[in-house]
């Protein structure tokens, strides 16, 4: 058989480079000596999860801490699952976690020598592969009809066979050269298979960059490596791309491994070096006492828009994340806790070999934590940030006063005091205890403890004395000064002494105030809250709180 006629005749672009030339159009990187070259390589379905974060969060690590390359690609080899605005999603929900490309799809890079990162784009490229695997004899046309193939699958699957397109089931693979042209002649449909090498019976070790030594058996699979429609499968293009974009290490999902003889072996007849492979566990959760998968259906915290809806501190999420990657980043964080996350070491070889359980409690308690730490020009910010994006019409409009809304994070953060709140995990938490010190948003529900004249009294009377130039010091003696009044006990110890001599104690005092100002017994400074409320507003909220 003329193999180079044949090959002509199958892929007839007179266009083609030889598959040699792009050794040169993409020569290798100028990185440093144990430099890695990473990649996040999403289909462009519109949906992107924690899973994507997990292991975007694995490759930027270990190309940042190895003075390597991040990128971009989108495997967009099969258009019916493609989504318009998918890339974009990508690249925006990644940003807001902080995680930046160093070139790739809609990156702006002097980097992006080795584009298109689009693989729909490089078509000729794996074309021209394609072209020199059939010239070698090493691939061939394929006429099978869906139909033809499901029936195989059936009767291997009735067999209890290994289904697939191998051995005497491959009905293609030894086509004669006439039976190929009458089937072109005909305008039959045609893929490219690879004509396989490997034999179940032989076996070979891989070394994993996460698992170790992984013995796998060869490859005897005919497998598509050019669709009916001139575009190649995933197992064809990423060998090809991750070659030409000089890839030294994959990060990818345990789920590949039943691909990996496939792998090998096309890098084999392509001729290349394979990178590295590094296939990382599946995140689990606990689920009634026992391990499952994380699943679309099942867990709205899959997706990466609920952390972003809720309104979780994103540095959070990444640190919880770094927690999971890394067994050793918990530890890092007790001897370091207001350090970087990106000064830690990050090492692949410290990723767990099984299951990687997620406990949302933990991220909670994290994102407290971190919460904990910001200013309040950053805690303006990240509330602004969610507000802008998720936020009431009367959430975007108390956040255009900064200056206000700064002084009021300040008080209700406890920062610049001994003690800093931490029981904050969520941007929506935040923003709702901020509704008190807008009019619009203050819907009291007065639960007194006292009867109508005692509180009414308290109140009045405090709305008389009240003076916004008082200290702490002054508004806490007018607050006492009330209590003998209303039958209430100045001083704890005087109350303690004898406490069925009095209605309470100046605490209960303090308390009616509190509750008509913010509508809780519960709050941070109450002289502060009202300074910041201001005079007219703060008297306002005392003659409003009267019981009727």
């Amino acid at each position: 058989m003329d193999l180079k006629k044949l090959a002509a005749a199958l892929i007839p672009d007179s266009d083609l480079l030889e598959p040699e030339k792009y050794e040169e159009i993409f020569p290798p990187r100028t990185v440093p000596n144990g430099a890695e070259v990473t990649r996040l390589a999403p289909s462009p379905t519109g949906f992107i999860h924690l899973g994507n974060l997990y292991s975007a969060l694995a490759d930027e690590r270990t190309a940042h801490t190895t003075g390597g390359v991040f990128y971009l690609r989108i495997e967009d080899t099969d258009e019916k699952r493609k989504v318009e605005g998918a890339v974009e999603s990508v690249i925006r929900s990644l940003k807001y976690f902080g995680i930046k490309f160093d070139e790739g799809a809609e990156i702006e890079s002097p980097l992006n020598i080795y584009g298109p990162y689009y693989q729909r784009q490089r078509a000729k490229i794996y074309r021209s592969f394609v072209k020199k695997l059939l010239e070698e004899g090493l691939a061939y046309p394929c006429f099978c009809t869906a139909e033809e193939l499901d029936e195989v699958r059936s009767m291997q699957t009735e067999n209890k066979e290994t289904t697939g397109y191998y051995g005497k089931y491959a009905k293609c693979r030894n086509l004669s050269e006439e039976e190929i042209y009458n089937n072109l002649k005909a305008g039959k449909p045609f893929v490219i298979r690879l004509k396989s090498q490997g034999s179940i019976e032989n076996k070979t070790t891989f070394r994993d960059a996460i698992k170790g030594d992984i013995t796998v058996t060869e490859n005897d699979q005919d497998v598509v490596i050019l669709k009916s429609d001139g575009i190649p499968t995933y197992h064809f293009a990423h060998a090809i791309d991750d070659h030409f974009m000089r890839t030294t290490l994959v990060i990818r999902g345990e789920e590949w491994l039943s691909s990996l003889p496939v792998h090998i072996e096309l890098h084999k007849v392509l001729g290349f070096k394979p990178p590295r492979y590094a296939h990382t566990c599946s995140l689990m959760k606990m689920d009634g006492g026992t391990k499952r998968k994380l699943s679309k259906r099942k867990d709205p915290e899959l997706s990466l828009d609920y952390y972003r809806k809720a309104g979780y501190y994103p540095q959070a999420v990444v640190k919880y994340l770094m927690t999971v990657l890394n067994s050793n980043f918990e530890e890092w964080t007790l001897k370091n806790p207001d350090g970087d996350y990106k000064d830690f070491k990050f090492k692949i070889d410290k990723m767990g070999k099984s299951g990687a359980l997620f406990d949302l409690d933990k991220l909670n308690d994290t994102s407290k934590t971190e919460i904990s730490k910001l200013s309040a020009e950053q805690c303006f910010a990240f509330l602004k940030g969610w507000v802008d994006e998720f936020g009431s019409d009367a959430d975007k409009a108390h956040f255009e006063n900064e200056e206000y809304l700064t002084k009021i994070l300040t008080l209700i953060m406890g920062i610049g005091g001994k003690k800093r709140r931490k029981d904050i995990e969520r941007a929506e938490q935040g923003v709702r205890l901020l509704d008190y010190f807008f009019d619009d948003t203050f819907k009291p529900e007065y639960a007194y403890r006292f009867d109508k004249e005692t509180v009414n009294t308290v109140l009045d009377k405090f709305a008389q004395a009240y003076d916004p130039a008082d200290d702490n010091q002054a508004w806490f003696a007018k607050v006492k000064s009330i209590a003998p009044e209303v039958g209430f006990a100045a001083e704890m110890s005087e109350y303690k002494a004898n406490p069925d001599k009095f209605k309470g104690n100046v605490s209960d005092v303090a308390e009616i105030l509190r509750v008509a100002i913010t509508g809780s017994p519960n709050s941070p400074d109450l002289c502060t809250i009202m300074s910041i409320l201001g005079k007219d507003r703060a008297v306002a909220r005392l003659l409003n709180g009267r019981i009727k």
